[in-house]
């Protein structure tokens, strides 16, 4: 085997990855030393994403977007499979109840930014830009509400679909939502610190949260060191399942493909588009099998540790935005100007407003950390949202940030409908209508539930 720069299959990867792990010690050095940028809250992630688009459309740097566009899918997988291994906490700081009404407002805001989008892109379609893609604007939702990940692969279905462009048109709407959580975000905490109504912390003590022997060895796991490292193994866990997704799918594929041809072109696209689904609902199976093992003494340890497999999904999310952003291109979004600034300006606009009317119902007790820590997941990713969080309460001391990831839990299974109507929504005039529909109904559905589920027990 040649192991010289000739061979480029051997050394591209590697360059390409060694690149994305200089851009992010370069943006961590900006966004500590620049004050303007620290002030912003934007991630770091996020600015190299931005560096990294610049040295690529300038051209001094060779980026290959195949690659960019691989780690972004794959990310999105590796990430929600390390999120649903770990070992659920038992939730003492706020009810199950308020989890799922958590999970219905993150769904809800989604179908929010699904109605306001299409309702714009559906009226510039029937007025003057008639060759407009009318669903594209669903993918508002999957930018915002979802991410980078969520935004490639959903743009590139509608790029298959008949949208030109779709998936740099998608991944532009998601770099224009970490805009918006930074700009938005920190504008309003502003507002609220001159009102006297919370106290920004401008403290420079180390507040991300100190790792003792008790975050990170918990009773009964597997040793930090044996005859195989712990963190190995948490890699290990992250990597069979996202085998399994793989055998799962291709399975999946092979079963409609005995029906029909057709059905297997409309059930491929879907669940290869959205695996990192199917790979959450796998790791939830093996986590369970793994709990069931350990019930009945098969298994006398427990082999995930929250704690690491946190830092797996952070460098999947992390490597994810940043290729994310960086895979957009420019080019693509000619004719698309318009509709992207009105997504972008009305998504921020719908979501804000929905999200303080039912943060100030649902939390009472902690509404603007609540809404903080929302606003700022449901326009970028979860770590804006605790950036934003950590701005007014820095050591976690109520449930907001609980709620977040206990709201997710709940989100997968409410947000289900939404990947299908998603789906749906590309397959003409009609199915867009209809898809209009259905996310008003769900919508009034979810709110509903969410201002009225618990309120006669509290009455009582």
């Amino acid at each position: 085997m040649d192991y010289s720069a000739a061979n480029t299959s051997l050394w591209n990867p590697i360059i390409q990855m060694g690149i994305m792990a200089a851009l992010i010690i370069l943006a961590n050095i900006l966004r500590r030393k620049v004050k303007f940028i620290k002030n912003s809250l934007m991630p770091t992630a996020v600015l190299a994403g931005f560096i990294l688009l610049i040295i690529k459309t300038t051209g001094l740097v060779n980026i290959d977007p195949v690659f960019l566009e691989k780690v972004t899918y794959h990310a999105l997988g590796f990430g929600f499979i390390a999120l649903s291994l770990k070992v659920p906490e038992k939730d003492t700081s706020d009810t199950a109840l308020t989890g799922a009404k958590s999970g219905a407002l993150i769904v809800g805001t989604y179908l929010v930014q699904a109605v306001a989008g299409l309702v714009i892109t559906m009226t510039l379609a029937y007025t003057f830009m008639p060759d407009l893609f009318k669903a594209s604007g669903v993918l508002l939702p999957m930018a915002y509400g979802q991410g980078p990940g969520q935004a490639n692969n959903i743009g590139t279905l509608y790029e298959q679909a008949g949208m030109p462009g779709g998936k740099s048109f998608g991944l532009s709407l998601a770099a224009a939502g970490f805009l918006c959580a930074c700009i938005f975000g920190v504008i309003y905490l502003n507002v609220l610190s001159k009102k006297n109504k919370l106290k920004r912390v401008k403290d420079k003590r180390n507040i991300s949260g100190s790792v003792t022997v008790d975050t990170y060895q918990h009773e009964n796991e597997i040793p930090i060191a044996e005859s195989i490292d712990k963190f190995s193994i948490q890699v290990a866990l992250v990597g069979m399942v996202y085998l399994l997704t793989f055998l799962l799918t291709l399975g999946i594929e092979s079963l409609a493909g005995l029906v029909s041809e057709g059905l297997k072109n409309t059930v491929s696209s879907f669940v290869w588009g959205f695996n990192f689904i199917l790979g959450s609902l796998v790791a939830i199976v093996v986590r369970n099998c793994i709990t069931g093992l350990r019930k009945t003494k098969l298994m006398t340890r427990q082999y995930q540790n929250n704690y690491l497999l946190s830092r797996i999904s952070g460098l999947a999310f992390d490597l994810m935005i940043i290729t994310g952003i960086a895979s957009i291109d420019i080019s693509d979004l000619k004719g698309y100007w318009i509709p992207f600034i009105l997504l972008s300006i009305v998504g921020g606009v719908v979501t804000f407003l929905y999200l303080k009317f039912l943060c100030d119902k649902i939390y009472p007790n902690y509404k603007y950390e609540a809404f903080l820590g929302m606003f700022g997941m449901l326009t970028g990713t979860i770590s804006s949202g605790v950036l934003l969080l950590r701005e007014i309460d820095p050591e976690f001391e109520t449930p907001a940030s609980n709620q977040l990831v206990v709201g997710s839990s709940f989100g997968i299974a409410f947000g289900f409908p939404v990947l299908i109507l998603v789906k749906y929504a590309a397959n003409g005039d009609t199915a867009v209508w209809i898809a209009l529909v259905l996310a008003t109904l769900y919508l009034v559905a979810l709110t509903v539930f969410m201002l009225l589920a618990g309120k006669k027990k509290n009455k009582k």
